[in-house]
């Protein structure tokens, strides 16, 4: 078996294979190892030296563009490590990041003479019979191809993805090479810090491999633009088919700027913090709605539009949720929210985080103490990263390991943060989430959220009107927010025969304790009167009882003591 053969007829990741064919051949394992040792060591014994003469100071920006310099060297795989770190400002000084940013689309282009040939191969006509202009030079380099710019015979203004040569082979030996690594470090990482660190490889191999696949990628695209067919704030190339191949695509030209140019979208008329907004509940959709998500949203994959939406490109590398994983996940923030944490225990077992045969007895007491006062905190001072900081140090004390598929999660999470951080640095990631969960839950669009909104409402069979009245005002710092169409839908639900235990469970909860709950009520109607005009109130809820027969409606106001057998003290 030739390089050729094990690249060019498997377009999939396949550990063992390439497993098999490395160690037939251990010379070429052993010169790329050292090669990437080399490296890594000289940069390191040149940080030691500056320290040691007092010159660290002075030679930062020279360490910064010499590290930079190592990654492109080493190739792809370790491009994409330097993408990662560059969207963490909180993490790299900032010398450093300076340099990383570059790596996003200021890298050094391959053979323009190649890139045209593999055009013309890939899609079997020469390039004047289907495009009336192509830049003589790619406008932009990344880590697996370089993209031109230019005009289909019909008109279309279009950027072309051409592929880096020879790249099978690459990505093949470095996965190798960290698998075999991952394998020989688990042993010595405490407790399960190393479990699956091999399932973490493979999984980031697969998704690499999956990346160079440009029809795959092409899919990718329309199955998100799908998603967000109906988002005035998302906006996603088409994609060409007539044009695209394995390792060409042709897709739809965006204008736009870097999320990381804060200046150019200041000047544009836009506002960062609505940028914020669009990409942090975006990812949230993606994540708790489709369960499709983009797990590269680094700042060179999306766009801060000039009419205000966000443009996403880049499908390579995303992933898939299981309905079940996103049932957990939002069954996790309910948990969280009614600080239940022997049921978040619990989720950490069904997401994998723990084993089933975990004793999740003297966990439960260390969730608390971590999350404990997250809900009441202010969301000023809790973030993402704050919890994953955290969680780093509960790691070593009890068996948590992170599944594969959530390593992709935590590291979209983490970037989109990045990405935040470098708009606004006073940033946090929960002043957009909490708003966008409460909405989510408020509005109840399924079954699944409504019964989750139940849970979250009531505890140990009792009303919680605090939360109710915490869930609200939370919702309502999302200025897309409007209250009414979430009670149209409300009194919809508790009209229908779905909603028959809520409307029992109500009743309880305004007569509970032998007391109408008058000044609970007179605090949640504070909140809300401003949004709720009589007029619209009583529009709504005319346009709900149109759909119920005069039956139905007065079934439930028998259900109701009467005024005079209940203290209303």
């Amino acid at each position: 078996m030739n390089s050729q053969t094990l690249t060019q007829n498997n377009r999939k990741y396949d550990a063992r294979q390439i497993a098999r064919f490395h160690r037939l051949r251990p010379w070429l394992g052993w010169a790329r190892a050292t090669t990437i040792v080399w490296n890594f060591a000289w940069f390191i014994l040149g940080l030691k030296w500056d320290d040691l003469r007092g010159v660290a100071e002075r030679n930062k920006l020279k360490r910064a563009v010499q590290l930079r310099k190592i990654l492109v060297r080493l190739g792809p795989t370790f491009i994409k490590v330097g993408q990662a770190l560059s969207t963490r400002p909180d993490l790299i000084r900032k010398d450093f990041l300076e340099e990383l940013i570059k790596l996003q689309d200021q890298l050094p282009p391959f053979d323009n003479a190649i890139a045209l040939r593999q055009i013309q191969s890939e899609l079997g006509y020469p390039i004047k019979e289907i495009f009336s202009e192509l830049s003589p030079a790619p406008v932009a380099a990344a880590s697996l191809g370089q993209v031109y710019r230019g005009r289909l015979l019909t008109g279309e203004e279009v950027a072309v993805k051409v592929q880096r040569p020879n790249l099978r082979p690459i990505l093949s030996l470095d996965l190798y090479l960290m698998r075999w690594a991952a394998s020989w470090l688990s042993p010595w990482l405490p407790l399960n810090l190393g479990h699956d660190l091999t399932l973490i490889v493979d999984e980031f191999g697969t998704k690499l491999f999956e990346e160079i696949d440009y029809l795959n990628e092409g899919r990718n695209a329309e199955r998100f633009a799908k998603n967000f067919r109906n988002s005035p704030d998302v906006k996603v190339p088409a994609i060409y088919w007539r044009y695209t191949s394995t390792r060409v695509l042709t897709l739809e030209w965006l204008n736009g700027f870097k999320l990381t140019d804060t200046e150019s979208i200041i000047a544009a008329g836009i506002d960062p913090q609505e940028i914020i907004q669009i990409a942090v509940t975006t990812g949230l959709q993606q994540l708790l709605e489709y369960g499709f998500f983009h797990a590269d949203p680094h700042p060179g994959n999306l766009f801060a539009m000039p009419d205000g939406r966000m443009g996403y490109i880049d499908f390579g590398m995303m992933d898939q949720l299981s309905e079940t994983t996103k049932e957990t996940l939002v069954d996790a923030v309910v948990h969280l929210i009614n600080k239940d944490y022997t049921d978040l225990a619990g989720d950490y077992v069904k997401l994998g985080f723990l084993t089933p045969d975990t004793d999740i007895r003297p966990i439960v007491p260390a969730l608390e103490a971590l999350l404990g006062d997250a809900i009441n905190r202010n969301v000023g001072e809790f973030n993402f990263k704050t919890i994953t900081d955290e969680f780093s140090k509960l790691m070593y004390e009890f068996p948590f390991r992170v599944p594969a598929k959530f390593a992709l999660i935590i590291r979209s999470l983490v970037t989109q943060e990045g990405i935040a951080l470098s708009l606004n640095p006073n940033f946090k990631i929960v002043e957009v989430a909490y708003p966008y969960v409460a909405r989510r839950l408020l509005t109840g669009e399924s079954a699944q959220l409504r019964r989750r909104l139940i849970n979250v409402l009531f505890k140990d069979g009792t009303f919680q009107w605090e939360r109710l009245e915490n869930m609200i005002a939370i919702a309502r710092t999302d200025n897309n927010f409007d209250l009414l169409p979430t009670a149209q839908m409300g009194l919809q639900f508790l009209l229908s025969d779905e909603g028959q235990f809520l409307q029992q469970q109500l009743v309880l909860a305004l007569t509970e304790d032998d007391r109408l709950h008058a000044q609970e009520v007179q605090r949640l109607w504070n909140l809300v009167k401003d949004d709720l005009n009589p007029s619209r109130v009583l529009g709504a809820a005319f346009g709900v009882l149109s759909q119920f027969s005069r039956e139905r409606v007065a079934a439930i106001l028998p259900s109701f003591p009467a005024s005079g057998s209940v203290n209303s003290n």
